[in-house]
């Protein structure tokens, strides 16, 4: 060997050829690789049917957020929490974000019925095909938002604000619609011929109305003023 400093390191090396030499041809280590494999499939298996668990978790702690901040302004995550619920399949039954800050909130299908909306503002909101019958949208901002094919059987929309929002195939039988403002909205295909009563509801430059439903309206007290801001 052409330096001498290194005979230690070689014989070192050469120690623990045979070290691992022996340990390959010790069943008991191979036990041990079998035994932690076992276990990866053991914590696997536990986290799959822990996985319920785990959802009723988050749908508690979403639900947490919206009661908690019930009848304050702001979103308090109650955006996030929503929506949340609202992909799990969830039903919103009777919601309370009265109040809120929820624009841009996105329920496509949502369970909503009885939910309170009041006073909230939802501008740009998705509500399509929505179920909102029975729900208090009163002195609501719904401008920008999409209901169409929204359920809002017996809802009250009183002093609500849809200026620019599309209602396409809404159902509004039995709701009250006194002094909301549909300015701008497409109403094409929506369910109207049992409105509750629309006194003062501003039909102004709506658009697509149904044969007969503008007539109708002013026969019933309907008004056509130019909506406060820019609706388009």
């Amino acid at each position: 060997m052409p330096h001498a400093w290194l005979v230690p390191l070689v014989a070192v090396d050469f120690a623990f050829e045979w070290l691992a030499y022996f340990l390959s041809r010790w069943s008991f280590l191979e036990v041990l690789e079998y035994l932690g494999s076992f276990s990866v499939l053991i914590a696997v298996i536990f986290y799959f049917s822990e996985s319920g668990d785990r959802l009723k978790q988050k749908h508690y702690q979403a639900w947490q957020v919206i009661n908690t901040a019930q009848g304050a302004g702001g979103s308090g995550g109650r955006i996030e929490a929503l929506q949340e619920l609202d992909q799990d399949g969830v039903a919103l039954v009777g919601v309370n974000v009265s109040g809120a800050f929820l624009q841009g909130v996105e329920l496509p299908r949502a369970k909503l019925v009885r939910s309170d909306f009041s006073n909230a503002d939802v501008r740009n909101g998705k509500f399509e095909l929505a179920d909102l019958a029975y729900s208090n949208l009163h002195a609501s901002n719904f401008r920008g938002s999409d209901l169409s094919r929204a359920n809002l059987q017996y809802a009250d929309l009183g002093d609500a604000d849809f200026c620019g929002a599309n209602l396409r195939g809404a159902d509004f039988s039995g709701a009250t619609l006194d002094a909301a403002d549909l300015g701008n909205t497409d109403l094409a295909d929506i369910k109207w011929q049992e409105i509750k009563s629309l006194r003062a509801t501003n039909i102004r430059s709506v658009r697509h109305a149904p044969d007969g439903f503008i007539a109708w309206a002013m026969q019933r007290g309907a008004v056509t003023t130019p909506s406060q801001g820019d609706c388009r």
